[in-house]
This record gives structure tokens, C-alpha cells and sequence, in this order.
């Protein structure tokens, strides 16, 4: 069957003369608020560079308003209606947009263009660039390059290799937080029929240390607040976590509970321009004004040092009997337990392991004592370690101690990162879903789901790279950029037979492929999602357990697209045929009847279409926030006793946390700035403490090899790194991933919750003999660097640490 000729589009050109000399990667004092009047500038130049002016100013007015689309960036709430401002949006946010409703396009002639070596030869930045996606791809078996196929013809092809599995099981299902609920619950009923478990999803990656810590403990994987909570607050810890680039409308909710009389505890290795000075680019204050410096104290804790620090104030508030004694009688199991446990530390052990004084800890814990209510917040800073579970269950032990859960003001913050994460794992995508989720769904589409837990994301790997898996199908993301150890990763996905990408755009995944790989480009959230019965909404539910409709107004970057929804319902029918008693062709065309379905079986949907058509949707309920009930073991919330474990750094070894630039939202690279830490036009470089630079032996602006070994003996090297002398804590360094990804082996996870452990790799250094690397496969290379940028420079002054 042959394919429609495809929209025009812009052909790759490699024949095209060479572009100008690019700028040489400059290293110079960051820029020290995080928003404003350069904010908005910088967005809109982007945007405009990317969709033109017209479709600029009508897309971004439709950004997180009640009428329009959510934002694909990230999970930060939205104020209610009557409050949101006409720009409800951030710099990344309408970066993001732009990325989606860009005007370039990569069709046939593209993939005719760059074979699959080709491909891998580029950068993430350059293969971003390149525009969306236009028509279903397939590359052969033996084939070096991506031809057209036909939807119809596709599915078929997907669903020959799945019916020829020996086992489900052989067959893993990835999903990013991009997914809306209706196409992630569809994808989790599909892959249940199919008869396997195997539903790995991003929240492996990141949050999942939070959602085994906060169930074991409350009983709930979500969060306890809301948005209205931040504005009656007393203190807002903010841990591990930098705002001003991951989560930036978090910082008007922190800049107004600052107006408000809110104190802010930031606890992070670096000390980042979002919670040092704010301006906001909402009002006048901020666009003109000296903005507000949110952070009344920064603790800059060493890398992996959190839970010694929770467990030092912990000490005290016990020491000082700041406990709110009516709540842990009433409601809390395990108090003298814990107490008991934390009163045997010493103060050294302590200090020690987190890099932090007497005084400093003394300082963070009277402002937690002086706290009425308090809300506790964290993100991947805290998720990603070997003792992560520990270290959160720490934070909720803190939050228990002084009642901060189920009245205003207070509570349980664990602030996502992608958009719909949350809703995906609410909606069934777990490979460890819960029984009563598993009885509910065969109840109401009359099969048996298996009960045995599937595959998560590190186990997929595994499981791929061992031959136990030959089908990966990805719904978003950008999988092999995304995941750790890039080379093993690498491996297992290229030993596979089949791999399944369902894609806005083109990105590393689509060169590191099966034997036979595929391309199924799908809308974005910024288009018209027109099916059989008229155009269509979706539904996502944000960090604070919102759950409200997105709809789509632009045309579609090609006629070929079909939508998450419909490409799934394409997958299952003919997959599965008549095995089961479902049309998949009528819920492709009503997503109405995909909600009724989540009704019946996921609780606290019920009336689902009607509630969520109300301005700003509705809220999942919550029992510990709700009415203080804990569905633990015991019926109470649980402290929980952790050992203090620490890293075993070795002389001449450091700690490396992987993070990322201001130019980025996880794998996808905007562009190659982070102006908020003063690099400027490259991502390869190293954030180090001037002193472990000079005690290694090198000087600022070296170019050094990154070096992390593992227990397997293999070694594995991030090559050509510019060292950047940086406040940062003796022993901790930093860089952006995907490009430290290839250090993190596979074998080193949470216990617990299996999360890769990107936030603490143990590294050495060694100075580079490596080819020049361009960050944007144009220039500059890193040896045509003099470094001289960096040379006098340490940001943010020296703290004397």
C-alpha cells in the first residue's frame, strides 16, 4: 500500500554554505534575577524565531487558560480562573510552545536525506531543531535509512511483531508525562489486554523515590497542597529543587507568600538565581523594579547530604519539644521510634555528612519551630540518590512532628516535573499497580489483567539489553537520552527487533533503534484534535492532584497526524482483533467515552465530563489533606526510621548531580545558554569549587574527561568538559544531562524505588585528550577555546566553604 504525498515542506539541504562562526562558549556573571524584563524578552524572540508573529501572539494568549491548552512544560498548578493572568506563562513554557508550533517540518525528503548513522552523528540540539515530525516512518530490517508507510500498514507491522512474542512479557511500553489521561489510560488498558504489566513511565526516573516514600508513610503517593496554600503559609522549605528554570510560575506563588509574611528555607548545593532575586514579569515591580530575594536562608548542603540535615533538625525540634503532640497522638505511629533513633546520632556524624555547621542546622530548625504551618517542598534534588525513600520519609517525619497535614498553609509538596506525570500514573501506568486498580479495570472491560508486577524503566533496560524484551514502544519522550548509562542503554535498545516511537519530533531515540524501527508522528497539544464526532479535548492533572481540560486550536503541522488517542486505538484493534469486547474505533473518535470509562474505574472521577468541563476542572481527593485518614497498614500516618547512610568518596574522587541548563526542559535543548549561571553558547561544562580545582591540579577553564566507575569494573567517560570554578560545596560538581547521562550505571538506583541515581555519581577527573565536541554540530569546538572566561571567575561569591 503506497502512502499520500506528504505537506510541502522544506527539504534537508546539506549542500547549504556553511553558516557564520558561532561565538565562543563564554563563561561570565549570571544574570541574578530569574525572570523579568530579559525573561520575556528572550521567550518572545524565540517564539517569534519559531512560529512567526501572528501564530505567536495567538498561541501563547491560549497558554494554561480555562479555553485553551495546557502547557506541555511543567506540572506547576494553575491559579483559579478569576485569577489568572492574560500571560499565564513562563520563558520555558513558551520556549516549549515554540518547539511544538514551529514552522519546521521533517518529512520523507529529510529521512531520504540522513540515514540512521547520520543521525547519530548530530547533537540533541541540532536534531530538536529540525521541526516536527510530518508522516509515519519505517526503517526495514538491514536498512540504514527511514522510508513512508501508511498508518494502516504500520499497525499492522507492529501488531505481526507483538502476536509473534512468545510471552507479553517480551514486549516493554514506555511512557513520557507528555501523555493526556484519556491516551494513558487507553495505553495501560491495551498493554493489559496484551497480557503483560510492563509499563515503565518517566516517573521512574525521577519522582518515583517520592511516591514509594509518601505511600509508605501517609498512604498516598501525590501531594498534600494547593496552590491557595502557598498564600497563607509561614515557611515554604524549598529542597532540592531550582525553581527558576524547572518550575518558574512556582516563583510568583513564592513571591507572593513572601508579600505575605511567608519566611522561604532553600536547601540546594548551588545556590540558583530563583530563590536569590526574583522579578516577575506580571507587574511593574518586577519588569522595572529590584525585585524580591525570596530565600531568607540558603543552606548549600552537599551533594546527597539531605537526609542528615533533616535528620539534624529533627534532633532539635525533639530536643526542643516543638512537636505538635495533638496530631501525633491523634493521628501518627512510630514517634518514639523515630525519636529514639535520631537522639543517638551524634552532632558530628551529622555535620559530617551534610557539609553543614551546628549553626546553620540550628538556624533551618528555629524556623521550622517559629513555623505555624509549613509547607515542604522538593523535586529531583532529593529523588535521585541510593538513600532517597530514607531521605524523603525524613521530610515527611518533620512534616508529622509538627502537624503539617490537613490544614491550611501546610503540607506535603513533591513538585513534578513533566506535565500530565502525575495524571499518567493515575490513570493505571504503573508496572506495580495495585490490586483493587487491576480488579476495578477487569470489572469494567470484562478480562483477568495479570497480577504480576511488570517491568519499570531500569528493568526494561536490562530486560532489553539480556534479550528478554525484543518490542519497545515509547508513548513521548525521548527514551535513550532520557534513561542512564547511555551506552549500555544504547545497546539494549539497538539489540531489540522492534522499536516503536510515538512522536511531536524528531529526537536521539529515532537513531537508536531496533532492527525494525517506526515513527508514528502525532499532534501536540497546541493543534485541533478533530476526530469523527467534531474536535476533541484532553485532559491532564497537575502537581497539586487538578485535574482540568486542554483543547488544541492550531491546524495541524501536517494532515498526516493522528492523534495519541487515535494512534493507540489504531495499535490495540489490530493487535488484539475481537479478543476482547471493545471498540476501539468509537473511542478513538469520542474521547467523552474514554472519560466515562476512568468514571467507573479510577476513584474520585466520578461525573468526570461534567466536572471537568467547569472552569479550572476539579481536585482528587486527598485523604490525608482532607480529612486527616491515613490508608497505611496501621490507619495512621507512620514515622519512619531510616539509617543514616553516606557516599564512600575516596581522596581525588568527587560527587557529580547531573541538572539542567535554563536553555532546556529534560532531554530538549532550546538552545545552548544558561544565562542564570553565566554560560553562554555551550553546554559541556563542569560546575566545581575553585579550591577541589586547584587541589586536583587543575586550573578554571581546563578541559577535562569525566570519569565514573561502578562495581561491574567498566569505565565509563563523559569526554571534554570546561571546568567553571562555582560556589558549590567541596566535593560536589555539576553538569547537564543527557550529556553526564553515559555516566550513570544502570546498576546504581534508590533502594526502594529503583529511580537511577543521578544526583550522586562518584567521579574522577583526568584531562582530556578527547576530540573537539560541538554542542551544535556548527561550532565552536571545545578545543578552539582559551578558557580565558574562566579564569577569574567564581558565581556566586565565595562562601569560604
Amino acid at each position: 500500500m503506497t502512502t499520500e504525498p506528504p505537506p510541502s515542506q522544506t527539504p534537508a539541504d546539506d549542500s547549504q554554505p556553511s553558516p557564520e562562526p558561532q561565538p565562543r562558549l563564554k563563561v561570565e556573571q549570571p544574570a541574578h534575577h530569574a525572570a523579568g524584563v530579559k525573561a520575556v524578552a528572550v521567550a518572545m524572540k524565540q517564539a517569534v524565531s519559531q512560529m512567526g508573529v501572528t501564530r505567536t501572539t495567538r498561541t501563547l494568549s491560549r497558554i494554561n487558560q480555562p479555553d485553551g491548552f495546557d502547557c506541555m512544560s511543567c506540572a506547576w498548578p494553575d491559579p483559579d480562573p478569576e485569577h489568572r493572568h492574560s500571560a499565564e506563562f513562563c520563558e520555558n513554557g513558551a520556549k516549549a510552545v515554540a518547539e511544538e508550533a514551529t514552522k519546521e517540518r521533517v518529512g520523507r525528503d529529510f529521512f531520504r536525506a540522513y540515514s540512521i548513522a547520520d543521525l547519530s552523528d548530530k547533537s540533541e540540539y541540532w536534531l530538536g531543531k529540525q521541526g516536527r515530525l510530518t508522516e509515519p516512518m519505517v526503517k526495514r530490517s538491514g536498512s540504514q535509512h527511514y522510508e513512508p508507510i501508511a498508518w494502516e500498514d504500520a499497525f499492522t507491522l507492529i501488531a505481526t511483531h507483538l502476536t509473534e512474542l512468545v510471552t507479553p512479557d517480551e514486549a516493554t511500553f514506555y511512557t513520557s508525562g507528555r501523555a493526556s489521561n484519556e491516551a494513558a489510560f487507553l495505553y495501560q488498558l491495551f498493554v493489559r489486554m496484551l497480557g503483560t504489566n510492563n509499563l515503565p513511565d518517566c516517573s521512574n526516573m525521577c519522582h518515583e523515590s517520592s511516591g514509594v516514600a509518601l505511600i509508605d508513610s501517609i498512604g498516598i503517593g501525590k501531594g498534600s497542597v494547593s496552590l491557595l496554600d502557598f498564600y497563607s503559609a509561614d515557611l515554604i522549605v524549598v529542597a532540592g529543587q531550582n525553581p527558576g528554570t524547572n518550575h518558574p510560575r512556582m516563583l510568583s506563588a513564592l513571591e507572593a507568600a513572601k508579600r505575605r509574611g511567608a519566611r522561604i528555607l532553600s536547601i540546594n548545593p548551588l545556590l540558583e538565581a530563583g530563590t536569590s532575586n526574583f522579578h516577575n514579569p506580571q507587574n511593574m515591580r518586577g519588569m522595572i523594579g529590584k525585585g524580591t530575594d525570596l530565600a531568607d536562608l540558603h543552606l548549600p548542603v552537599k551533594v546527597n547530604g539531605d537526609h542528615a540535615l533533616f535528620l539534624g533538625i529533627g534532633k532539635l525540634l525533639l530536643e526542643w519539644r516543638a512537636i505538635d503532640a495533638d496530631f501525633t497522638d491523634a493521628y501518627t505511629v512510630g514517634l518514639e521510634e523515630w525519636a529514639e533513633h535520631v537522639g543517638r546520632l551524634s552532632w558530628s556524624t551529622l555535620t559530617n555528612a551534610c557539609g553543614l555547621s551546628l549553626e546553620e542546622i540550628e538556624s533551618a530548625a528555629r524556623m521550622v519551630s517559629n513555623s505555624r504551618a509549613t509547607i515542604w517542598c522538593w523535586a529531583m534534588g532529593l529523588t535521585q540518590h541510593h538513600n532517597s525513600v530514607a531521605t524523603i520519609r525524613e521530610v515527611v517525619n518533620l512534616a508529622l512532628l509538627r502537624g503539617d497535614l490537613g490544614k491550611a498553609g501546610a503540607g506535603l509538596c513533591p513538585v513534578r516535573g513533566h506535565s500530565n506525570v502525575q495524571g499518567d500514573r493515575t490513570m493505571g501506568v504503573w508496572e506495580k499497580a495495585p490490586g483493587w486498580f487491576l480488579d476495578s479495570l477487569g470489572a469494567e472491560f470484562s478480562f483477568k489483567p495479570s497480577p504480576h508486577h511488570g517491568f519499570d524503566a531500569v528493568e526494561s533496560i536490562e530486560a532489553m539489553h539480556d534479550g528478554r524484551v525484543s518490542v519497545f514502544i515509547g508513548l513521548g519522550g525521548n527514551f535513550a537520552h532520557a534513561a542512564p548509562d547511555t551506552g549500555y542503554t544504547t545497546e539494549a535498545l539497538r539489540s531489540t527487533k522492534l522499536t516503536v516511537q510515538i512522536s511531536t519530533k524528531l529526537n536521539r531515540s529515532h537513531a537508536v533503534c531496533g532492527d525494525t524501527a517506526i515513527i508514528l508522528p502525532t499532534l501536540g497539544r497546541t493543534e485541533l484534535d478533530m476526530q469523527s464526532t467534531g474536535p476533541q479535548m484532553i485532559t491532564v492533572e497537575d502537581s497539586m492532584s487538578v485535574v482540568h481540560a486542554s483543547r488544541g486550536r492550531l491546524r495541524p503541522a501536517s494532515d498526516s497526524l493522528r492523534s495519541e488517542v487515535a494512534i493507540i486505538c489504531g495499535i490495540a484493534a489490530a493487535t488484539l482483533g475481537d479478543r476482547h469486547d471493545v471498540d476501539w474505533g468509537a473511542l478513538a473518535g469520542d474521547y467523552s467515552l474514554i472519560r466515562r470509562h476512568i468514571a467507573s474505574v479510577v476513584p474520585g472521577f466520578e461525573h468526570f465530563e461534567e466536572r471537568v468541563l467547569r472552569p479550572g476542572g476539579f481536585v482528587l481527593p486527598h485523604p490525608p489533606r482532607d480529612s486527616r485518614t491515613f490508608e497505611t497498614a496501621s490507619g495512621r500516618a507512620e514515622f519512619g526510621v531510616s539509617q543514616l547512610a553516606t557516599l564512600e568518596v575516596e581522596p581525588g574522587q568527587l560527587v557529580l548531580q547531573t541538572l539542567r541548563s535554563h536553555d532546556q526542559f529534560n532531554t530538549t535543548i532550546y538552545g545552548l545558554n544558561d544565562r542564570y549561571r553565566g554560560i553562554h553558547n555551550g553546554r559541556r561544562v563542569l560546575f566545581m569549587n575553585r579550591a577541589d580545582i586547584s587541589n586536583l591540579g587543575f586550573k578554571a577553564g581546563d578541559v577535562v574527561d569525566i570519569h565514573a566507575a561502578w562495581r561491574d569494573g567498566r569505565d565509563r567517560c563523559a569526554p571534554a568538559f570546561r571546568l567553571v570554578a562555582y560556589n558549590t560545596p567541596r566535593g560536589s560538581v555539576a553538569a547537564y544531562y543527557p550529556e553526564t547521562n553515559p555516566l550513570i550505571p544502570i546498576g546504581s538506583t534508590a533502594e526502594h524505588s529503583n529511580t537511577p541515581t543521578s544526583k550522586s555519581v562518584i567521579v574522577t577527573l583526568s584531562l582530556s585528550s578527547a576530540a573537539p565536541i560541538r554542542d551544535d554540530d556548527r561550532g565552536p569546538a571545545l578545543d578552539e577555546l582559551d578558557g580565558t572566561g574562566t579564569s577569574g571567575l567564581v558565581w556566586p561569591p565565595a562562601s569560604g566553604r
